[in-house]
């Protein structure tokens, strides 16, 4: 069973993406911002995180650099799924180490492939 971090600080936007990826079979976890989800890392290691940048406390960059850092975390995938949407975002996403960089809004179908596209 494929294992997903998903990382947003909006409800609807967790609920619907925790509702599709349980479709597919995913073990879901679930994180409203960084700091949270650097705890769920501790102990459980995803094969990819779903994360927001903008989200309060502990902003995406930072828990994409934990993630980074982490020796137990270096086969995890990171997926930025963010509002941020300029050319200059999404290189600074990419080039600071996430695997792909998906822009809101989304189609849930679209995550949902270049997760498991990602995976494969």
């Amino acid at each position: 069973m494929k294992r997903i971090l998903i990382v947003d600080d909006e409800p609807n936007i967790v609920m619907t993406l925790e509702y599709a990826f349980k479709k597919k079979d995913f073990e879901v976890y679930i994180a409203r911002d960084g700091g949270e989800a650097m705890q769920i890392l501790k102990n459980n290691i995803p094969d990819v995180v779903l994360l927001d940048i903008m989200m309060p406390n502990v902003d995406g960059y930072q828990t994409l650099d934990h993630i980074k850092k982490s020796e137990a975390l270096k086969n995890t995938k990171v997926v930025f799924l963010t509002a941020k949407n300029k050319i200059s975002d999404i290189e600074k996403g990419l080039k600071l180490g996430a695997d792909k960089y998906l822009t809101k809004p989304f189609s849930i179908k679209k995550i949902v492939s270049e997760i498991l596209e990602l995976l494969n």
